[in-house]
């Protein structure tokens, strides 16, 4: 047995996760390898590409390199909690005029509650993966902050995991930068894998087609939702749409209506399946409501505390101030106007780099 204790980490068979058991199984834990399946590509239509945590070359190569070191490795089915969960909230959410992320959704309640679940069935300590993400334990509570390469953090994406999973979890990377974890694999062998692209799609939608996926997943769709009425704030109609699922908020491209001005969509009501569009200023808010919080970094948000929003993963965020609404709820000002808030989507707020707390945008 490992002074250090035994680690369950979740290999796709990318660099950072190949990487991130390397790393640990070096540092001297007892290492056990798993790869998680989520989707199956043959049976879903479309596109037959598979790609990210779903590559059976990717499963190969993860087991690959746990053999190559002496430690195990286990393949997981997911499939089943996978598809009943985020795969349907993602096409429920849609057909709400929502605009869902799959990659939360599957964080925070299927990969990390598969990962626990083995963990304690292994009999492993902790649990680890090859996110960009640092945690601590500070005044009682597991933090959530930033990595230190600000480029890949992934703590966005994160902030669903409980205190729970936090305690248990180890972020090998959360201190290094991209570059310096391509040479490392590089220096370790692994040549092929540090010139390796990474992928940025939905691993259930790998062509980026998600209103394919819908129609391919939701019978008669197309037939049940197009013809529809592209209108502006004061309701008068400018065109025919394809159908509200099929939109998205702060859309301009392939709107197929000509108003000799950019136009963007500024709101879906899918009750009339009416899709509105706006000037480029008619998409800027200052406030939003936020529900489902999961609290990370405090217990609860205290009237009227400040902190930076994010309402999606590339947003540099915006200072905010929180009031808190009901039990899991809170209403957000922004400092200044924001662009583009999705209903659907995360919402996560800092302190420094530290996750306070994350839910999603209900309006």
């Amino acid at each position: 047995m490992s002074r250090k204790g035994k680690v369950l980490v979740a290999m796709s068979g990318g660099i950072d996760s190949t990487v991130s058991a390397l790393m640990l199984h070096h540092q001297g834990y007892e290492v056990v390898g798993i790869t998680m399946k989520t989707w199956d590509y043959a049976s879903a239509g479309g596109s037959t590409k598979e790609t990210g945590c779903c590559n059976l070359d990717s499963f190969n190569d993860a087991r690959a390199a746990a053999v190559e070191h002496g430690f195990p490795h286990y393949v997981l089915d997911i499939r089943e909690e996978f598809g009943d969960h985020v795969v349907n909230n993602f096409v429920e959410e849609y057909i709400a005029g929502r605009t869902p992320n799959p990659c939360v959704l599957c964080n925070t309640h299927i990969k990390w509650a598969a990962l626990l679940k083995r963990a304690n069935a292994l009999n492993c300590d902790y649990i680890a993966t090859g996110h960009y993400v640092k945690v601590r334990e500070e005044n009682g509570r597991h933090v959530l902050s930033k990595a230190r390469d600000l480029t890949k953090d992934q703590s966005y994406v994160l902030w669903g995991l409980g205190q729970d999973c936090l305690s248990r979890s180890i972020y090998p990377l959360g201190d290094m930068l991209k570059t310096e974890v391509r040479q490392l694999a590089f220096d370790m062998g692994y040549k092929e894998l540090a010139k390796k692209a990474e992928s940025y799609e939905i691993c259930f939608v790998p062509d980026n087609d998600y209103r394919g996926f819908l129609k391919r997943n939701v019978e008669g769709l197309e037939e049940r939702v197009s013809g529809g009425d592209f209108v502006l704030a004061d309701g008068k109609v400018v065109g025919k749409h394809s159908g509200y699922p099929f939109y998205t908020i702060g859309q301009r491209k392939g709107l197929e209506v000509a108003m000799g001005k950019p136009m963007f969509v500024t709101n879906i009501i899918p009750e009339t399946n009416t899709v509105v569009l706006g000037e480029i200023h008619e998409l800027q808010k200052s406030e939003m409501r936020v529900h489902g919080l999961n609290m990370v970094k405090y217990d609860t948000i205290q009237p009227g505390m400040e902190a930076v929003a994010k309402i999606r993963y590339r947003d540099p965020g915006t200072t905010s101030t929180l009031q808190p609404i009901g039990a899991d709820g809170v209403h957000v000002t922004f400092h200044h106007a924001v662009n583009s808030i999705a209903p659907g989507q995360s919402a996560v707020f800092y302190e420094g780099d530290d996750v306070i707390a994350g839910g999603i945008i209900t309006r």
